[in-house]
């Protein structure tokens, strides 16, 4: 029998970079095929598991990777496992793989299905869960689902939402020589930017658990050359806003911080997800686990889950301050400690 490392060495060493999965999941598929489960493929994502009519649970992964940073192939130094995407989340596919190939899960009390899932580090519009929900309605029915995003064994609840916003100034071009000719936009922008490099966090508790909205200013361009008045700027807002908040009523705070600025541009907005509340499953991983629950403060795709009325969490064996560093990495034992803890869960 293959072993939680040996599959996540093989898994590491298939490439799969946003936006070229389809080697990886056709292996995945394969290999899931071979052991008789049940697949669907959803262009390059893959739905496994049975439908029995016993109740729905759903183990959720994604299986992009971030560019590469020149990390090779996979290795094992002193209980440790390097390699792209070796704790994001390529240790949490690992492990969905096992529980889906395990007869006590099979014959377990639960239908445990698998929904493997492409472009999720990319745009939020191009990521590809909602398609494979959409063509395969059915899974709505969930009572609940894992995602096995890196969380360092924690159960994290919830997640804020999540906005990129545009902040447009227009002045007029002008020799730097003569610049009262002009409006400089740069030099108009910076009120709003002082705004913005105030703004503190704000603390907002939901069920117990806080949640932080935050206004990080993360790009900038503007300006002709060097010795011309910029008549134009523009820099992008990253703003992370808690489940207390719609979209519309995130984006209507924002808009009442941003007076000062002569365009905004809301480029992508992706909703928050409330913690899950009276759900017997997640009392049940609760005590499977063992685990700290602690708020999400990032956004992922249990937002996605619960638009289709799925509720979920993230749970996985990946370490949150590795995801997307040159030299990924994940502790071993983390494999073994997540596929127990949610072996117990499923049976």
């Amino acid at each position: 029998m293959t072993s939680l490392t040996e599959t996540l060495v093989w898994l590491v060493d298939i490439p799969s970079v946003i936006g070229d999965e389809a080697a990886i999941c056709t292996a995945i598929d394969r290999r899931l095929e071979a052991a008789r489960i049940e697949t669907i493929r959803v262009g390059n994502g893959l739905v496994a598991g049975p439908r029995t009519g016993k109740p729905l649970l759903l183990l959720v992964g994604h299986i992009d990777t971030v560019p590469d940073q020149g990390q090779g192939p996979a290795r094992v130094v002193d209980g440790r496992l390097y390699g792209l995407g070796s704790t994001d989340m390529k240790s949490g596919v690992a492990v969905m793989m096992h529980l889906l190939e395990d007869p006590a899960v099979q014959g377990g009390p639960f239908d445990v299905v698998g929904v493997f899932y492409d472009r999720e580090e990319g745009p939020v519009a191009d990521n590809q869960l909602a398609p494979i929900l959409d063509d395969q309605p059915w899974l709505s029915d969930a009572e609940f689902a894992v995602v096995l995003e890196p969380t360092d064994l924690r159960i994290e609840l919830g997640c804020n939402g999540a906005m990129n916003v545009l902040c447009r100034f227009f002045g007029s071009s002008a020799h730097g020589a003569r610049p009262w000719l002009g409006e400089n936009a740069i030099t108009k922008a910076v009120p709003l930017l002082g705004v913005f490099a105030g703004h503190e966090p704000v603390p907002y508790e939901q069920a117990g658990h806080v949640f932080y909205e935050t206004m990080t200013v993360t790009m900038a361009t503007g300006g002709l050359s060097r010795n011309v008045v910029p008549a134009r700027f523009e820099f992008n807002v990253n703003y992370r806003f808690p489940p207390t908040m719609t979209l519309d009523e995130a984006e209507a705070r924002f808009r009442e911080f941003a007076q000062l600025a002569d365009e905004l541009e809301f480029v992508d907005r992706a909703p928050a997800a409330p913690i899950p509340q009276d759900n017997p499953h997640l009392d049940r991983l609760a005590a499977a686990t063992g685990a700290e629950l602690a708020p999400k403060q990032a956004w992922t795709d249990v937002a996605r889950l619960e638009q289709y009325g799925i509720p979920a969490v993230n749970y996985g064996p990946g370490e949150v301050a590795l995801a997307h560093q040159a030299d990924e990495s994940i502790a071993l034992p983390n494999l073994d400690a997540a596929y127990g803890a949610l072996s117990r869960f499923l049976t």
